[in-house]
């Protein structure tokens, strides 16, 4: 079986797990692909955190849950130095938390305060932290995904722009539809009724390294490099394109929106089975990538435009190769 189709077994497992969430399956898988950390929002009871841990259980792969709470310490995060006896005398040995897994759920990230928040960051950053003046390196397979709320206010610290730059893409979860609703319904019953089929072995890590290596190889031309790097400048210059684009736009994309498109584009390429990067992949992960990086005027915000209506005129105005 090639990596293609153990990726596709994967996605397959996740679908049976979560229903009528087909998008916010496969933007999940792609970030696992393109090894980046999802900022993954929508309102209570989505199945937001079912996703992440419906992908974390379909692998071999360890699990770790952060639920942020406002009194939430840093060393809640990455660990911390515990002293302890021996018949030796005594030492002081890391204990790690539970940032140190192969995949980890940051739930409601916006609840903890800014110091807890920069521990979270610098390790998806830096894929390291340090305590004690000893750094700590995560896996070779490590993704964070963070949930967050949109429409709780109280005890909330929004992450600001700078960190928010830091996530590869920004998923946003949306309702089911009725016949989707009922098929949920039906899908819990089962569950606590325990007639749900037994979990399918899960696949190993390598599965991941062998598909990134694919992804790797992947053709990109030169004419689709510059493709991706116009939407972003556009971005950043949007009075040469449209005067809309001008009052809407306050901030543009930093360059890391470019390598959040290729990466994305790239992957989403290789599991629609093809070799090369086309414009229609670029295009499908476009509001992702640009979704938590815009910061729009409070002009554009007083007419309730959002970045995906940004994005979109976007994507018709900048030329296609």
């Amino acid at each position: 079986m090639t990596a293609r189709d153990q990726i596709e077994t994967l996605r397959t497992r996740m679908g049976q797990s979560i229903i009528g969430q087909r998008r916010v399956i496969d933007r999940l898988v792609i970030g696992l692909l393109a090894n980046g950390n999802l900022l993954i929002e929508g309102m209570p009871g989505l199945a937001k955190t079912r996703a992440v841990k419906a992908m974390a259980g379909g692998l071999e792969a360890s699990f770790g849950r952060i639920q942020f709470t406002p009194d939430l310490l840093p060393s809640d995060v990455t660990g911390t130095e515990v002293y302890h006896q021996t018949d030796t005398g005594a030492e002081f040995r890391f204990e790690p938390g539970p940032i140190f897994a192969n995949i980890v759920l940051a739930d409601e990230i916006n609840r903890a305060p800014a110091k807890v928040q920069a521990a979270l960051l610098e390790a998806m950053e830096e894929r390291q932290v340090t305590v004690a003046g000893t750094t700590h390196r995560m896996e070779p397979l490590f993704i964070v995904m963070a949930t967050q709320n949109p429409v709780e206010q109280e005890g909330t610290y929004p992450l600001p722009e700078a960190q928010m730059d830091r996530f590869l893409m920004h998923v946003q979860v949306d309702y089911p539809t009725p016949e989707e609703e009922a098929q949920v319904i039906a899908l819990v019953r089962g569950e606590d009724a325990g007639s749900a089929p037994d979990p399918a072995a899960p696949l190993p890590q390598q599965t991941v390294f062998d598909a990134r290596a694919e992804i790797g190889a992947i053709h990109v031309s030169e004419a689709m490099a510059r493709y991706m790097a116009d939407l972003v400048t556009a971005t950043r210059t949007p009075a040469a394109l449209d005067a809309d684009l001008a009052r809407w736009i306050d901030l543009g994309a930093s360059p890391r929106a470019s390598l959040a498109l290729d990466k994305c584009g790239r992957a989403h390429a290789w599991l629609e089975g093809r070799d090369y990067l086309d414009p229609t992949d670029i295009q499908a992960v476009a509001p992702d990538v640009f979704r938590h990086r815009l910061t729009l005027s409070f002009e554009a915000q007083g007419e309730g435009i959002v970045p995906d209506t940004v994005t979109a005129r976007l994507l018709d105005l900048v030329a296609l190769p």
